[in-house]
């Protein structure tokens, strides 16, 4: 029965974020009871976390040969983190965003989606065969270069800000070993109960598995980033909503999907121009709001108007089935 399909996937959309929040814990935990630099651990392991659940349904998405999902999983992540949760979270409370931001951040984010845009179309193809658009192996590690780039930038750029107090407290090692293991097992369960279920839900409504990847996996995988921005709005932390969601769209298509194109070279779907010319879409919009005034905020209208934007795509996502 088609109910019990969409059960099995919520608890899938479950286990998973339980199993990557365990993973930070346990992992974070153990690195500073190792006198790891908090610094260090933020822009790895919580980095990580937050890209967990989108890295292991690709990765569960490439190894079944179900490449729709492995694709448009990142695109619909991104789409949705820009449209949906930034758009919500500015609709709670103005967010403001750092220079840095603005000139290094926002533009890499476009340049994600412009380049998921011209690795995935035939006529743009950089390597394999022109007769089959996809995003090949040594595009994956073009786009992992890239993001080795973004990290070496990021550490940089945190070195020389304030140094803050202590974020992460040490853990005993055997609790932070049990977590770690609970973790990644909760996140290859996950990962396999929503990869599995989902390409079913395709098949019983007869749609693509691009819609499904693009719509409902895409939403589910990107429920961490939902809550943490949604929670920074309201506790008017805005740097922290935008850093979040900014610096998801950069992790997911330069590492999740440079990791899934090296392990299996994924094949173009017919959405895909409409779906990354989305992506770079709604970070170009992004930039340009926070590029108005002196505050350099998205306002609530604003947030409003990438609330609009996605349900403008979803209705002609709709419409096209």
């Amino acid at each position: 029965m088609l109910w019990i399909k969409f059960l099995w996937l919520a608890v899938g959309f479950v286990v998973l974020i339980l199993g990557a929040d365990w993973l930070v814990n346990g992992a974070s935990g153990l690195a500073k009871r190792l006198n790891v630099p908090d610094l260090v651990i933020g822009l790895t392991v919580v980095a990580f976390g937050t890209s967990a659940p989108e890295l292991v349904v690709n990765l569960m998405a490439a190894i079944e040969g179900s490449s729709e999902i492995a694709l448009t999983n990142i695109l619909g992540s991104n789409i949705i983190n820009v449209l949906v949760i930034l758009g919500l979270s500015a609709a709670i409370y103005p967010i403001a965003s750092q220079r840095s931001a603005r000139r290094f951040d926002i533009p890499l984010s476009i340049l994600a989606g412009v380049a998921v845009l011209i690795m995935g179309t035939e006529c743009f193809g950089l390597c394999g065969d022109a007769a089959i658009a996809q995003i090949s192996r040594l595009d994956g590690v073009i786009l992992l270069l890239v993001f080795a780039l973004f990290m070496g930038h990021s550490v940089k750029l945190a070195r020389c800000g304030n140094n803050q107090v202590d974020t992460f407290k040490p853990m005993p090692v055997w609790k932070a070993v049990l977590l770690m293991v609970v973790g990644i097992g909760g996140l290859v369960l996950g990962g396999e109960l929503i990869v599995r279920n989902a390409v079913d839900i395709a098949a019983a409504w007869g749609v693509s598995q691009a819609v499904i990847g693009v719509t409902v996996v895409a939403l589910g995988t990107s429920l961490p980033e939902l809550a943490t921005s949604a929670v920074a709005a309201m506790k008017k932390n805005t740097d922290l909503a935008i850093g979040n969601v900014i610096g998801s769209n950069i992790f997911n298509v330069f590492f999740v999907l440079g990791v899934s194109a090296v392990i299996r070279p994924l094949p173009a779907y017919p959405n895909l121009i409409v779906d990354a010319s989305v992506a770079a879409g709604c970070c170009a919009l992004v930039w340009l709001f926070v590029g108005q005034g002196k505050q350099h905020r998205v306002q609530r209208w604003q947030g409003g108007v990438l609330l609009l934007c996605y349900g403008a795509y979803l209705t002609w996502l709709l419409l096209t089935l």
